[in-house]
């Protein structure tokens, strides 16, 4: 009577994978999560050990990343005396105050932006 109905065969074998297209798709997702997270945690430490430097420079370019309507990243990339540039992620408050050609003391650790003082 089953395979009268198209039920049976084929249709029962990919019925049966079903539970496991599930368990693989939930490990993807939390694996994702998972490496998300000691990603952060690994960038956090480093910049822990980090030495807090304070440099001349000046704010060269800013921009920003806008994820799927639910968060803003600021950006802005400043240019060191040696010539070297470094962008940095800073929260929005800071980032308005910033303008491009801007010259004054940065102060930074690691990947960590902490301040920038104009002259």
């Amino acid at each position: 009577m089953y395979h009268e109905m198209g039920f049976g065969g084929a249709d029962d074998f990919l019925f049966s994978l079903m539970p496991f297209f599930f368990v693989l798709v939930f490990v993807v997702i939390l694996g994702a999560i998972l490496g998300s997270v000691f990603a952060g945690a690994r960038t956090w430490r480093r910049n822990q050990q980090s030495p807090v430097l304070t440099v001349e420079a000046s704010v060269v370019a800013k921009r920003q990343r806008i994820d799927r309507y639910t968060a803003t990243w600021y950006y802005a990339t400043f240019q060191v005396e040696s010539g070297d540039r470094i962008e940095l992620c800073l929260e929005g408050r800071e980032y308005g105050l910033l303008a491009e050609g801007d010259r004054g003391q940065l102060t930074f650790q690691g990947t960590r932006y902490l301040r920038f003082e104009r002259l």
